[in-house]
C-alpha cells in the first residue's frame, strides 16, 4: 500500500474502508443466493474489484454522476445507494430502485448521480459524455465518471466519446476497470498495447495505476476530477485489476477452467481490503478490534437489506406498463 501524496483524515480512510467491505459483503450475500436458486436472472459480481468504486466515488461530490456497467452493484454502493432497496430490485420487488424492473444490469437513482448500470458492454460511456455536455452548457460545476470495463474498451464508441470529450473539453472521466478478461478471453489476445496510452492522440490525460491500491486509485481519481471541475477537459484512468468470480455467477455450468489457478491465487493475494486494513492499522489510524467490529457491522447490514427485501411486495402486474414509456405530456415536467 503506497502512501498517497494528499492527505485524508482519519474518518475518511476508515469510510473508504466500510465502503468496500460493505460492497464486499453486499456481493457476497448475492452469490449465495444465486447458488440457491433464490436470486432471479443474471448477476455479475465485483469481488476483487472494490478499490477502484470507492478511490473513485470518494473523490466525488454528492452531486457528481456516474454511469456504470452490467457488473455495477460496487459502483453503486461506493455512491451511496442503499442495500435494501438494491437487494429488493435485485429479488425483482417493489421497493426496489426501479420497483423490481431493472433488475441487477439497470439499477438508476438520479437523486444520488446514479445515471445507471448497464446491460450494453460500453453502453454508459456515451451517456456519461451527454451528462457531462449538460453540465457543461447549464454552467455547473459537476463532474461524470463512466466507469467501463477493458472489453469496452475496444468499442469503438469509446473512441467517439473521447473524441468529442477532447473537443469539447467535457467535464468528464474515463474510468477503467481492466480485470484482465473480456468475459472469457484473455484481455491480451484482443487488446493492442496499453488501455492508458489510448487517450494520448486526442491529448486527454492517461494513466494506469493499480486497480487494488484504494490509495492510488483516490489520488489518480482527485487529479482527473480536479482537472475536470476546472474546465481543463477529461482524463481516463485505468485501473489494472483482477475479478475474482466468473464473467457471471454460474458459468461454470458452460465455460470450463480458463483461469489458471496460480493466477487466481496470486490475484486473492493482492485483495485490496485487508491491504488497506493493514494500512490503516499500522500507521495508526484505527485499531483491529475496530476494523473487526466495522466488518461485522456491515455484514448485518448486509443481512437486513435481505430481509427488507424478502418483505417487500412484487409489483402489482397492473404497473408492468408503468414508468416504462415516456407520454408527450410527461416530457419537461420537472416531475417527469
Amino acid at each position: 500500500m503506497r502512501k498517497p501524496a494528499f492527505r485524508l483524515q482519519a474518518a475518511e480512510l476508515l469510510e473508504m474502508h466500510r465502503r468496500m467491505v460493505r460492497i464486499r459483503r453486499f456481493e457476497e450475500k448475492l452469490a449465495d443466493l444465486f447458488k440457491r436458486g433464490r436470486l432471479p436472472g443474471f448477476v455479475h459480481l465485483y469481488i476483487g474489484e472494490e478499490a477502484i468504486a470507492v478511490g473513485i466515488c470518494s473523490a466525488l461530490r454528492p452531486d457528481d454522476r456516474i454511469t456504470s456497467t452490467h457488473r455495477g452493484h460496487g459502483h453503486l454502493i461506493a455512491k451511496g445507494a442503499d442495500l435494501g432497496r438494491m437487494m429488493a430490485e435485485l429479488l425483482g420487488r417493489a421497493d426496489g430502485y426501479c420497483r423490481g424492473k431493472g433488475g441487477s444490469m439497470h439499477i438508476v437513482d438520479f437523486s444520488l448521480g446514479i445515471i445507471g448500470t448497464n446491460g450494453i458492454v460500453g453502453g454508459g460511456i456515451p451517456i456519461g459524455a451527454g451528462a457531462a455536455f449538460g453540465d457543461q452548457q447549464l454552467g455547473r460545476d459537476n463532474v461524470t465518471v463512466t466507469f467501463f470495463g477493458d472489453g469496452a474498451a475496444n468499442q469503438g464508441v469509446f473512441f467517439e466519446a473521447m473524441n468529442l470529450a477532447a473537443i469539447w473539453r467535457l467535464p468528464l472521466v474515463f474510468a477503467c476497470e481492466n480485470n484482465q478478461y473480456t468475459e472469457w478471453t484473455p484481455t491480451t489476445r484482443l487488446t493492442a498495447g496499453r488501455i492508458a496510452d489510448r487517450s494520448g492522440p486526442f491529448g486527454i490525460p492517461g494513466v494506469q495505476v493499480d486497480g487494488n491500491d484504494v490509495l492510488a486509485v483516490r489520488e489518480a481519481a482527485d487529479q482527473a476530477v480536479a482537472r475536470a471541475r476546472s474546465g481543463e477537459g477529461p482524463s481516463l484512468i485505468e485501473c489494472v485489476t483482477y475479478r475474482w468470480h466468473g464473467h457471471n455467477e454460474g458459468e461454470e455450468a458452460f465455460s470450463g477452467e480458463y483461469r489458471p489457478r496460480e493466477e487466481q491465487e496470486h490475484w486473492r493475494s493482492l485483495d485490496p481490503i485487508p491491504r488497506f486494513a493493514e494500512h490503516l492499522v499500522a500507521r495508526g489510524y484505527c485499531a483491529r478490534d475496530e476494523l473487526d467490529q466495522l466488518d461485522a457491522e456491515e455484514t448485518d447490514r448486509a443481512r437486513r437489506a435481505l430481509e427488507f427485501a424478502e418483505r417487500s411486495p412484487f409489483p402489482d402486474p397492473s404497473e408492468a406498463l408503468s414508468d416504462v414509456f415516456a407520454s408527450s405530456s410527461s416530457v419537461g415536467r420537472k416531475d417527469a
